[in-house]
């Protein structure tokens, strides 16, 4: 059974993608960041970081104490290797996956995520930031479209690398990007929206989140992090 520490944000999105698609038995324990539960002491003995998604397997493979895994991209390479699913064994292709999730880890989704913050949610908008954060949106969509143009998915075949970009390609109109501008990621992204596994796992977070979360009160929760003090 895996425990998922979840919210319903791009990168809480690609870990139920992957449990569903596995079909794995795993249960959803709701953190709701909007309010702070990401700062309680139970979280943050799993996820130091005080950031979803975080997992528990109470099950791993070596038949051991239970595991705790932090980092979306860290936890879709566990479940990847825990259930000889979505990454290949051959290194090469192993390798490609690998560079392309970490390409999402550590550019598509934190550049994406400030365009978020300062196109949506910003008290002050800076048209310098949103241009910024806009324009490196764009460039990095087309570092998608380019790799997708001879393949139909990112590494080749489906993978855990396609779960980690889809859920940042989603909010597209929000980051002001038009799809039609990059007809091989919007194939691709077609494509996947339409797999029952991603459909469930959008149709699980409806649930969760029935009603906007996101008030004054809220952001200063999420956009005033300093340093954690006890």
């Amino acid at each position: 059974m895996i425990e998922l520490y979840y919210w319903t944000t791009p990168n809480g999105h690609k870990i139920t993608i992957f449990l569903e698609e596995a079909e794995l038995n795993y249960t959803i324990k709701p953190v709701n960041i909007s309010t702070g539960a990401q700062f309680e002491a139970d979280f943050l003995k799993i996820s130091p970081n005080n950031k979803i998604p975080a997992i528990i397997d109470r099950n791993p493979v070596d038949g051991g104490e239970p595991i705790s895994v932090f980092e979306s991209g860290a936890i879709l390479q566990y479940l990847a290797e825990k259930t000889g699913k979505f990454l290949p064994t051959d290194l090469r292709r192993k390798t490609q996956t690998m560079e392309w999730l970490f390409w999402q880890m550590g550019g598509l989704g934190p550049m994406l995520g400030q365009n978020h913050h300062f196109v949506t949610y910003a008290p002050e908008k800076i048209s310098y930031a949103i241009n910024r954060y806009v324009k490196e949106t764009e460039r990095l969509y087309g570092v998608l479209d380019e790799q997708l143009t001879d393949r139909e998915f990112i590494a080749g075949e489906y993978s855990i690398a396609d779960m980690a970009a889809y859920p940042w390609i989603v909010p597209h109109e929000r980051q002001q990007q038009d799809l039609n501008d990059f007809p091989h990621v919007k194939r691709w992204f077609e494509v996947i929206k339409a797999r029952p596994a991603v459909q469930k796992a959008y149709a699980k977070a409806a649930e969760i989140n029935t009603q906007s979360t996101v008030t004054e009160e809220s952001k200063k929760i999420l956009f005033g992090q300093g340093r954690r003090r006890e």
